[in-house]
């Protein structure tokens, strides 16, 4: 009784400070993300209010976090949204790979943390936040603007990749050999396109056989389904989050919409238990000796996260404000860089404490980018033009100077208006 009594009380406390956290966070305009991070660090082994008697709950609940995050990321998505996204996006996806991984990579080795570890940090150093980016759009007001289906394809294609990374990663950690984690790769791999397949195939069977008038009888038999697959996923080495994703993509129309209606709040609750999951495991003491490695981790991978957006939708032909406002808007990390760092701690504890301060830092700073990113990148571009400019004037080409300079020069911004 004595034990119930206190985990009641300290699960009361630790829910409750979420969501007072939760609120705040909204009327300063920020992810929760960061503020969930320090409260685990605050309840935490070496913080100032340990727990004990929830302890095993929160990692299970944590588990049940991670599932749902991807389950809801699936349901966002359709097998034939897929498909296109793949067979247009994927340059996009190659560029968005190399320019951030490597650095994640290279960080690990420079550090000596070792082949597995650079493998880790490069997927926490990849993948942007699509929960923080799905909310920075929202409140910008630019779900309607011409650069937003270019991040979300981005998205769309790093989230695909994760079913092929984190089965890997998995491998990797467990120590599994070449040959085990081939095979482990290629479960993956067909499960992924068996999935696809069926979904685009009899994707409305599925649907039906899963549909309910009764949104008890949606939800018991959404979540047991997508729990029992991420049971089985993991039973095969491949990863419970991969099966949970794969779920998503195969329901749609109104089952999807009403699954993650129903699913969204439960996702909102377990999925802040795994952040202060993470930083409960996460020792204060170790952040400040990481937090230069984090700060010069963040500059590289803001620089690369832009260059990859303005390239992207320079591909796609979007104007130059808009490849700036499409940079910007990739900048934040969250979710999947912690789920990639929990995966790896038992390996090298050390990048737990490094990925907690990185995605502290771009959580944060992602909403300032996407603001701010086109705008002191007009100024830059007008005070670097405005030399030019001047000389043009003093030969009377002016207007001949404006017409063909080059696409990145405000002048030729002006000379076509932004397209949204």
């Amino acid at each position: 009784m004595h034990d119930t009594t206190a985990l009641l009380i300290e699960l009361g406390a630790i829910i409750l400070a979420l969501g007072l956290l939760g609120r705040l966070a909204g009327r300063v305009g920020f992810s929760p993300i960061p503020l969930y991070l320090l409260a685990g660090l605050a309840f935490g082994q070496g913080g100032i209010l340990p727990l004990e008697a929830s302890e095993e709950f929160i990692a299970t609940g944590a588990e049940i976090g991670v599932i749902l995050l991807l389950l809801l990321l699936g349901l966002e998505y359709s097998a034939s949204e897929l498909v296109t996204s793949l067979k247009t996006q994927y340059p996009s996806g190659a560029v968005d790979f190399v320019l951030n991984a490597v650095p994640g990579a290279v960080a690990a080795l420079l550090l000596g943390w070792g082949p597995v570890a650079a493998v880790a940090l490069a997927g926490v150093t990849w993948i942007s936040s699509s929960g923080v980016i799905a909310k920075v759009l929202g409140d910008l007001s630019r779900l309607g603007n011409r650069e937003t289906p270019v991040v979300l394809g981005i998205l769309v294609m790093e989230d695909l990749s994760m079913a092929v990374y984190l089965p890997i990663l998995t491998a990797l950690l467990a120590g599994v050999s070449l040959a085990g984690g081939a095979v482990t790769l290629l479960i993956a791999l067909g499960a992924v396109g068996a999935v696809l397949y069926v979904a685009l195939r009899h994707g409305r069977l599925i649907s039906r056989a899963v549909s309910s008038d009764s949104a008890e009888m949606l939800l018991l038999v959404v979540l047991g389904l997508t729990l029992l697959i991420a049971g089985i996923a993991q039973r095969l080495q491949v990863s419970a989050a991969v099966g949970a994703f794969l779920v998503g993509i195969a329901l749609s129309g109104e089952v999807a919409e009403g699954a993650s209606s129903l699913l969204t709040p439960l996702r909102d609750l377990f999925a802040a238990v795994f952040f202060v999951f993470f930083g409960l495991h996460t020792d204060p003491a170790a952040i400040p000796p990481v937090l230069f490695p984090a700060l010069a981790l963040a500059t590289v991978t803001t620089l690369t996260k832009i260059a990859t957006g303005y390239w992207a939708a320079r591909r796609a032909r979007i104007s130059v404000k808009g490849r700036w406002r499409a940079g910007g808007t990739l900048v934040a990390r969250g979710e999947f860089s912690i789920v990639i760092a929990g995966l790896a701690v038992g390996v090298e504890p050390r990048i737990g404490p490094l990925a907690t301060a990185y995605v502290l830092i771009l959580v944060i700073l992602g909403p300032l980018a996407a603001r701010w990113t086109e705008p002191l990148a007009g100024r830059l571009t007008a005070s670097r033009a405005a030399p030019a400019e001047v000389a043009a004037e003093a030969i009377g080409g002016a207007g001949d100077f404006a017409d063909s300079g080059s696409a990145g020069t405000t002048g030729a911004a002006r000379a076509v208006p932004a397209r949204r």
